[in-house]
């Protein structure tokens, strides 16, 4: 692979970091995070002179093929370059700072200089997350939404748009995947999980076809292994960009908050102050919002974790901790709509 760190030379480091020719010493690479679509490594630079950074991150494309598959087939991989190309410059979204982006023509290959946002780490989607880290999160997902509710600048970027193929794509695998997927985790999801599971997938159309009040640009994979923390936990920063989209809000809060708190009692106790509070930062952003619009968007879309959970499980590599953490997914996801009667919401 053209941009894997095991092909870098310190020429191409210096031209794509705008550094003096020569000035580079020394590089390594070692490999970082648990990503599923891409790689991710840390690149340590050692320089000569040239007032460099110490590390950076650099981002490439599975090696897996039908990863890369998967990534093609869903613009997995452009999206992201184009968040990164056009709109990271113009939020107020705590993210890292794009060096450099390098891709070939259909962009099923790729290479990401990030900036390295050390000592922040990486949340863990197993463990769960602490109410502060998701009032942090929370406070990212108002500064990406806010800005762009309802606004016409969405269908300024032309990467962006809607694709109908993928959307109905999408549609018509979930019910297929969801066969094996409940095979899979048979034994490890409870019955009441399976049971409510079963009737989502069962009224998926109702899921697909609810009309949300409010567009606007979505991570829409807004979840722990996808955000660094501030050693107080304090601070957020958003990565792993390859789902943003166009769409309802609240399908990232309500798949940040279910996927997120490991604690039911916790999250059903929190979930109405969390996203009351997420909508007064909203509105402080100048977005027209309001609490019972977003509550009952949060209610429909608190399936959102279930329905990723299905998709993405059966189209990654397979791995001891992939497993265990889509089946978290799924669990927390589905409590979630149960003690919100979600499937009420979607019709007969």
């Amino acid at each position: 692979m053209r941009w894997h760190p095991n092909a870098f030379t310190a020429d191409w480091l210096e031209d794509a970091l705008s550094a003096p020719r020569g000035s580079l010493k020394a590089f390594d690479a070692t490999p970082i995070g648990t990503g599923q679509m891409s790689l991710s490594f840390r690149v340590r630079l050692s320089w000569k002179e040239h007032p460099g950074p110490a590390t950076i991150v650099a981002k490439c494309s599975s090696t897996d093929p039908v990863t890369r598959a998967t990534a093609k087939s869903l613009r997995n991989y452009s999206l992201e370059l184009g968040w990164y190309r056009d709109l990271a410059k113009e939020t107020a979204v705590a993210c890292p700072p794009c060096l450099h982006l390098e891709a070939n023509e259909d962009e099923t290959e790729f290479v990401l200089l990030l900036g390295d946002l050390a000592p922040a780490r990486q949340g863990d989607q197993i463990s769960g997350a602490s109410l502060m880290q998701v009032r942090a999160a929370l406070l990212q997902a108002a500064r990406l939404h806010g800005p762009y509710w309802n606004s016409p600048r969405i269908d300024e970027a032309l990467w962006l748009r809607p694709r109908p193929d993928i959307d109905s794509k999408v549609r018509q695998i979930v019910a297929p995947l969801y066969v094996q997927f409940r095979e899979r985790y048979a034994d490890r999801l409870s019955a009441a999980v399976l049971e409510a599971a079963d009737a989502f997938v069962a009224r998926i159309a109702g899921y697909f076809e609810f009309q949300a009040g409010a567009r606007t640009i979505q991570h829409r994979d807004l979840r722990l292994d996808n955000l660094l923390f501030s050693p107080d936990e304090a601070s957020a920063f958003v990565v792993d960009w390859q789902t943003v989209s166009a769409g309802p809000a609240a399908t990232d809060i309500a798949y940040l908050i279910s996927t997120s708190l490991a604690n039911r009692e916790v999250r059903a106790q929190n979930e109405r102050e969390l996203v009351a509070g997420y909508v007064d930062e909203l509105r402080a952003l100048g977005a027209d919002a309001r609490f019972e619009d977003v509550w009952r968007e949060y209610r429909v879309y608190s399936w959102a974790g279930l329905v990723m959970a299905i998709i993405a499980s059966m189209s990654v590599v397979r791995t001891a901790r992939g497993d265990e953490m889509f089946a978290v997914m799924a669990e927390r996801s589905v409590w979630q709509a149960i003690d919100l009667d979600s499937l009420s919401l979607l019709g007969n």
